[in-house]
């Protein structure tokens, strides 16, 4: 009976993933963890070690669909090996184009062919009834590092993999695999040749990032996600528009949480197998101007835009309306990359206007914007605006359709009730509490950041290990019920 439980925990339930703040990922990672301590002279082992268990990560979250990833797994590492072995440019092109169609093609079948099919049935006023197509989870991420790793190689910024094992474990690694950051394979690739060590000072960060992620998701986002952000926006017209306000603010630093929470405990478990990934996360609520805002926000899908859309399309190299074409396009490509809905083209266009306006008034005002120019209060201003542009582009991010945009507008501008306030505050103390604690732990001083780690990391392992345990019992301890996936499962 008891082997029958066991059993039935273990296997694919696609309401039960496998994710970072799950109890059945914490045991059962730990137990890799330790294996690979013990495998470390006998590396082929722990790398197939490492590879079995990403394969079974990924299977809890999405069953059969494993054989996708391991057959884009052996694509790559073929047409790596005949990109390499070419230096006819036409051949070299078409093997670039055959890796972008296939990838592009199952991003067009499992997220978009819906999309495709029910615009085109609307504007011919025909019926479409949606196809039943599981999205495979983490497809997005594994299709653009499919992407830039033959990129890399036709580009001749790095050389094909030679070992069809280290490609497997680069690609299939758990930690960034379904939701990012995108890594990609040369900076992955030499760090896995190099035989990684595990240091002290990689144990002691990889702990106190994936407390971090831990604190961000688990006590801030979940908590306001489940009590207010997600009634509001599921109907908006029952609020006033302070609390619909309220509730931009709220899935900002919810979903800046939720991420950059997922991004942290990613970053932190490579650490502790020995791996260093780049931030995903630099403060993006700091940012003084939209540009600002990409270098900070999801820096890894941004700047992979930029070196793999924007720079190939001419880049800023083309003239100014060129310039203009081409971030449009490029911020309307990473509007949809987040899932099959016309609101994150929507999105993605909003913030290539940002980006545009931007540009221009630089343009027009360069003594106004030049770096030299910064007064405390032209900051404070420019951190104030540019925070409050993207909060409510965030709107047409998370809200279900236009009609609810409409309703929360219509809210804020017409019925806006500022007297609710003492008693939302009173109501929603705890949310209150909670978004408060968010916006804190993203506005606190880098230098504060720093001071922490250091502290920390002179602990003993030991007590270090003790502390990450304390925070883990009292995390499970005012979680909710259930688990709340990470918003970017999804994409």
């Amino acid at each position: 009976m008891e082997w029958n439980k066991i059993v039935d925990v273990l296997k694919f339930d696609p309401a039960s993933p496998l994710l970072f703040n799950t109890g059945l990922f914490l045991i059962l990672f730990v137990a890799i963890a330790g294996l690979y301590a013990l495998l470390r002279k006998q590396r082929t082992l722990r790398m197939i070690v490492v590879i079995l268990f990403s394969l079974y990560f990924y299977y809890k979250s999405s069953a059969e669909y494993c054989f996708i990833l391991l057959g884009t797994v052996v694509a790559d590492y073929c047409l790596g090996l005949l990109m390499g072995s070419c230096n006819v440019k036409w051949q070299r092109v078409s093997i670039l184009v055959v890796n972008i169609v296939i990838n592009v093609g199952m991003l067009v079948y499992f997220k978009y062919i819906n999309l495709i099919l029910g615009t085109i049935s609307t504007f011919a006023s025909a019926r479409f009834d949606a196809l039943d197509i599981i999205l495979p989870a983490g497809i997005s991420f594994f299709a653009f590092r499919s992407i830039s790793y033959i990129t890399d190689i036709y580009r001749r910024e790095m050389e094909p993999c030679r070992s069809f094992l280290d490609y497997m474990f680069f690609l299939t690694f758990f930690p960034p695999l379904l939701m990012g950051p995108v890594v990609r394979a040369k900076d992955m690739l030499p760090q896995l040749k190099g035989d990684p060590i595990v240091t002290h000072a990689m144990v002691s960060e990889g702990f106190f990032l994936i407390m971090a992620g831990l604190i961000k998701k688990v006590v801030v986002a979940d908590f306001i996600s489940g009590n207010f952000v997600d009634r509001v926006f599921d109907s908006p017209a029952l609020y006033s528009g302070f609390e619909n306000m309220m509730a931009i603010y709220g899935f900002a630093i919810q979903l800046y949480c939720d991420f950059s929470g997922y991004s942290d405990m990613a970053i932190g478990i490579a650490l502790l197998l020995g791996f260093r990934f780049k931030p995903n996360f630099n403060a993006p609520f700091k940012s003084e101007n939209p540009t600002e805002l990409w270098h900070r926000w999801h820096i890894s899908l941004s700047t992979w835009l930029r070196d793999y859309i924007y720079i190939p399309m001419g880049g800023n190299r083309k003239g100014r309306v060129r310039t203009h074409v081409n971030q449009m396009t490029t911020m309307v490509v990473g509007g949809l990359w987040h899932g099959a809905s016309w609101m994150y083209v929507i999105w993605g266009a909003l913030h290539g206007v940002l980006l545009i306006v931007h540009k221009e008034f630089r343009r027009m005002f360069p003594r106004i914007t030049k770096a030299g120019n910064r007064r405390w209060w032209r900051v404070a201003l420019n951190m104030f605006l540019t925070f409050n542009l993207v909060a409510l582009t965030f709107m047409f991010f998370r809200a279900r359709s236009m009609e609810h945009v409409s309703q929360m507008m219509h809210q804020i501008f017409h019925d806006f009730h500022i007297s609710v306030a003492p008693q939302f505050v009173y109501g929603y103390f705890a949310i209150v509490i909670a978004m408060l604690a968010g916006y804190f732990m993203h506005f606190i001083p880098r230098r504060w950041y720093r001071h922490s780690l250091k502290r920390y990391e002179a602990f003993p392992l030991i007590l270090q290990a003790v502390i990450l345990a304390i925070v883990i019992f009292v995390i499970i301890q005012v979680r909710q019920s259930d688990i709340v996936p990470f918003i970017y499962l999804q994409y």
